[in-house]
């Protein structure tokens, strides 16, 4: 079954503990939705630096990344759906680029 990448876009770090408590239950009723197709749950990341032929930029770029998740998925229509409910799509804090993962063999 192929896997699919979940590249988080946007969102925000609670402090609020309270805050904190309810993001992490959202965040784990939704992996436990997934089940057996959760791949990798990932994690949240740091700030990103965008490396190419014209040097190191370090915003980020225009959509910096915020984390990600691999997810095992029949088509890029199933793990489009499954990116329907990451908490950050349900909250409209964030978004969700989703992307197959393809094999290589060397």
């Amino acid at each position: 079954m192929p896997q699919f990448l979940f590249v988080y876009h946007g969102g925000h770090t609670p402090t609020d503990p309270a805050e904190v408590e309810a993001t992490m239950a959202a965040w784990g009723a939704w992996f436990q939705g997934i089940g057996t197709a959760l791949e990798i749950p990932g994690n949240p990341v740091g700030q990103s630096y965008t490396v190419s032929s014209g040097g190191v930029e370090d915003n980020g770029g225009a959509n910096p990344a915020s984390g990600f998740t691999v997810v095992k998925a029949d088509s890029i229509e199933a793990a489009t759906e499954m990116a329907k409910g990451c908490p950050m799509v349900v909250n409209g804090s964030g978004s969700v680029e989703v992307a197959e993962v393809h094999e290589i063999e060397m």
